[in-house]
């Protein structure tokens, strides 16, 4: 588990980076792309979501990419129309995009670390 400083040195630098180059969304995995038809989610909405992702919403990683080998993997939560949303997401390659791999109502309770009470 990463401490509250290395999030949110990761959150700053993803934030950064986003501005900069924007962000590649894995639609072509189904269940990313249920979720926003399920919740009526507009891809703009779902970029708005990830620009307020906070140390707070923090849950897992870092987590080694050894699939796409395209850095490290974190993942968050959020609440987004009254589910808990498993949102992954990765700085990308240098001078790329942001990605965010897995957008997806969660298959499973999530942990908060640093989240008061969860």
């Amino acid at each position: 588990m990463a401490t509250q400083e290395e999030v949110e040195a990761f959150l700053k630098q993803f934030h950064q980076k986003l501005k900069v180059f924007s962000i590649i969304f894995r639609d072509e995995r189904g269940k990313n792309a249920q979720t926003l038809a399920d919740l009526e989610i507009t891809p703009k909405y779902r970029e708005t979501i990830i620009k307020a992702i906070e140390v707070e919403d923090y849950s897992q990683g870092p987590i080694v990419d050894t699939l796409n080998h395209l850095g490290d993997m974190w993942v968050f939560g959020k609440d987004v129309k009254g589910h808990e949303i498993y949102i992954k997401i990765s700085l990308g390659r240098d001078n790329c995009q942001t990605i965010c791999i897995s957008f997806h109502i969660a298959e499973y309770r999530m942990k908060y670390p640093f989240k008061g009470g969860k």
